[in-house]
């Protein structure tokens, strides 16, 4: 289901530069893999989230196909909108809003993947698909909250959907698949417990909200969300500059995001820096590359820097460090400096 649209704006959330700079860089690029926000309650993880469709820009879509198949990507669609294609029918395209579609962490598998009716298949012969939340969150953002308390076999499907960007559902037998490109947002509370360190490398990017402790900072908070709740739709309208802005340079981003040039001194700096900090695989490596482009081209550049790896890292490296029972491991951000002003 998709989460109502009058909510407290993006663009007026006091500080959390990070986990709003996490959410644009897939904004602007969703193959760096979702976002993981930790923190304490309170702190605007949901809020941020959920504002988040106020101000994306809209995409095309099939008319009429209930997965919202993108009509740019044949290869990506669903049966349906596929065989129409390939016997030369014209898809007519409109454009649709990209929303926020959260799920609940009481969903099923078979409400999170969808259900085949066997019953109509043995009846008709033909395959009949009850689509679930994954078909919802074709093209959108799902989001989570308290991601580390759903069960792992549910969240195992949301990672395993968002990185193959399909679902793939069989039953007795009898399979179906359709397109399931979404952004995979989490939120959880730490002290409810963790992710596994398996499903935590999942993830593209993860942030650690911090409380605003500061005077101002607190008495700034209070005051925008007592306007807000005293008329949303007006605090909205006023808003609506900003949000103007915010979906422009999203726009701007997605379509210079081929355009940034990717050199072999680049790659160079992306390995190193996994390398230095002993990542396992190559999830990071790629993590790195695909956020410092999307920071190039949010920024309205078509060339990365040191400085994009600078921001990017801790968001990246940070929830891969290896660390030992109990312990808490922070980045240490002169140490990835250092090492990329080394080379």
């Amino acid at each position: 289901m998709t989460v109502e649209k009058c909510v407290f704006p993006f663009s007026r959330v006091v500080g959390q530069k990070e986990m709003k700079l996490a959410l644009l860089l897939n904004a602007v690029d969703p193959s760096i893999g979702g976002v993981l926000i930790k923190g304490s309650k309170g702190t605007a993880k949901s809020t941020t989230v959920r504002s988040m469709s106020q101000f994306l820009p809209t995409r095309p879509a099939v008319k009429g196909c209930v997965f919202r198949c993108d009509p740019t990507q044949t290869r990506k669609m669903c049966p349906e909108c596929r065989a129409r294609f390939e016997k030369g029918e014209k898809l007519e395209t409109v454009q649709v809003p990209v929303e926020v579609v959260e799920l609940p962490l009481n969903a099923t598998e078979d409400r999170v993947a969808g259900t085949l009716d066997l019953e109509h298949v043995l009846e008709t012969g033909k395959r009949k698909f009850e689509p679930g939340i994954l078909a919802a969150a074709n093209g959108n953002i799902l989001y989570v909250d308290e991601i580390n308390l759903l069960d792992d076999h549910i969240v195992d499907l949301l990672l395993d959907s968002a990185a193959m960007g399909r679902n793939y559902v069989e039953r007795e037998g009898i399979s179906f698949s359709h397109p399931a490109n979404f952004i995979l947002v989490g939120t959880m509370n730490p002290e409810e417990g963790d992710l596994r360190p398996q499903l935590l490398d999942r993830f593209g990017l993860s942030v650690e909200v911090k409380e605003e402790y500061s005077l101002d900072s607190r008495m700034e908070v209070i005051k925008r969300r007592m306007a807000f709740d005293a008329d949303p739709d007006g605090y909205l309208a006023g808003c609506k500059d900003e949000l103007a802005e915010l979906n422009k340079q999203v726009t701007e981003a997605k379509k210079r995001l081929d355009k940034v040039v990717i050199t072999d001194d680049i790659i160079r700096k992306a390995a190193k820096l996994s390398g230095h900090f002993k990542m396992e695989g190559h999830r990071a490596d790629l993590a790195l590359m695909r956020a410092a482009r999307a920071n190039a081209a949010l920024e309205g550049r078509t060339e990365i820097t040191r400085e994009d790896f600078l921001k990017i890292a801790p968001l990246v490296l940070s929830h891969r460090i290896k660390k030992k029972a109990f312990e808490k491991t922070v980045l240490n951000v002169a140490e990835v400096k250092e090492c990329l002003y080394k080379m």
